[in-house]
């Protein structure tokens, strides 16, 4: 499968370290870290400059993972990505990290699907973005596995 261009959505303070991770893996174009002070630069800098960080990272992604963590479902700027990515028409999907290990932290509590708290329509049809759960034992490898798949799905479900 051809490596295709994604941005990632996730809660910074309390997942970076786990999506790091995930980054790692190579299987996908993700977008490029951003460091902790780049990031703290832009919120400083108010509501319209993150908005515009968005933008331009978002631009010429065909898709966007939402990186679940504890707390992810109730982060505002990943509710304004979610709602861009279908308003855009670009493949969404979720996938919970709260099983892989952070060298700081461990795991984590798995988090509430962000996604519930949308109604999703293709035309006139209902519809729920898939989000995955990978298990406890092997959640790196399960993910590493399977994420160019999924990413091609979420494409494929919104053409």
């Amino acid at each position: 499968m051809a490596r295709v261009p994604v941005f990632y959505s996730f809660h910074f303070d309390n997942d970076v370290m786990r999506v790091q991770q995930i980054r790692q893996m190579g299987m996908i174009d993700g977008d490029e870290p951003v460091s902790k002070n780049e990031w703290e630069t832009v919120k400083r800098s108010g509501s319209g400059a993150i908005e515009g960080w968005i933008d331009n990272n978002m631009k010429y992604k065909r898709c966007v993972v939402v990186l679940i963590g504890t707390d992810t479902y109730a982060r505002p700027w990943v509710q304004h990505e979610i709602k861009k990515a279908w308003a855009e028409n670009r493949g969404l999907l979720g996938i919970h990290i709260h099983n892989l290990r952070c060298p700081n932290r461990g795991t984590c509590a798995k988090g509430s699907n962000p996604f519930d708290q949308y109604t999703f329509r293709d035309g006139s049809t209902f519809v729920q973005p898939p989000v995955y759960d990978p298990p406890a034992h092997d959640a790196y490898n399960y993910i590493k596995n399977n994420l160019a798949a999924w990413v091609e799905d979420a494409i494929a479900r919104r053409r």
